[in-house]
């Protein structure tokens, strides 16, 4: 895989922590040069010091910008930037989202307003900045980063099902259109993934859906990154790992027996949890 990304550029979004950081320290440690993005400047300089122990070359390229993604002229200008000290990007990996899970009676729309404002238009915003130079080269490859619960509905997930669905659809839509173009588009589909994240989403989470979610178990961050890199190494339309890559086959041929699993198994949760 070295001689495949050394050499080429990657603008990570999200690229701070989670999954973003993880793939951001993989990528460098394969020779790309990179650019991660995140909100707050103290967690990116925090990043930059861990993506810094995977440097292989002394020239390799490491830059910083810290903006919200869901800011599109903000963004843009960074980006214009970014391309008159650099040039494009090769790989553009959206990896911004969060959940903030909850009974569906004890979310309000503003819940649901910003899971789509984020995990959907931080993810489109950056492809609409950067595809028209893509377009224009004829060549890149956009990753951008779902959920299995963009597949599937789950419980206590009404506010953020909805947002990973959409990236889902919007991958597919843009592959099924410019893929003639030159670019390619894959979308990530990972499990439960233990991040900082989802500790913060554990704070929310019903009692029934921790219950629950026991069945799929937990990744890491790395073994997602490392997911990535192999399934864009590949040119997968689809990365899927873990629990996830299983569940997700068989719902696209059995979705009655996974919606039947999972019915049985709330009910199990629910019960188990209103015993004394």
């Amino acid at each position: 895989m070295k001689k495949c990304f050394s050499g080429k550029y990657a603008i990570v979004t999200g690229g701070s922590k989670g999954i973003g950081l993880a793939t951001s320290a993989r990528l460098f440690s394969l020779g790309t040069n990179l650019c991660i993005v995140a909100r707050e400047r103290s967690a990116l300089d925090a990043a930059r010091i861990e993506i810094e122990k995977k440097r292989i070359y002394a020239d390799q390229i490491l830059e910083t910008i810290s903006c919200d993604t869901c800011y599109e002229e903000l963004l843009t200008k960074h980006f214009n930037k970014l391309a008159e000290c650099w040039r494009n990007p090769d790989y553009l990996i959206n990896c911004v989202g969060y959940a903030s899970p909850g009974y569906v009676e004890e979310l309000s729309l503003s819940d649901y307003r910003n899971q789509m404002e984020v995990n959907y238009y931080g993810q489109l915003i950056p492809i609409l900045a950067l595809l028209p130079e893509m377009l224009k080269a004829g060549k890149g490859h956009i990753v951008n980063v779902s959920s299995m619960l963009g597949f599937m509905g789950f419980m206590g997930y009404a506010a953020y099902c909805p947002s990973k669905f959409a990236v889902v659809g919007l991958t597919e839509a843009l592959r099924s259109e410019l893929s003639h173009r030159g670019i390619r588009f894959s979308v990530v589909l990972p499990p439960d993934v233990d991040t900082p994240g989802f500790a913060e989403e554990n704070r929310t989470k019903p009692l029934e859906c921790v219950e629950m979610s026991k069945r799929a178990g937990i990744l890491s961050a790395e073994a997602v990154a490392e997911a990535i890199v192999v399934g864009i190494y590949h040119q997968r339309d689809e990365i899927t790992m873990g629990e996830a890559k299983f569940v997700n086959w068989l719902y696209r041929h059995f979705p009655w027996l996974v919606r039947t699993i999972i019915s049985n198994d709330y009910r199990k949760a629910r019960s188990k949890l209103a015993k004394p």
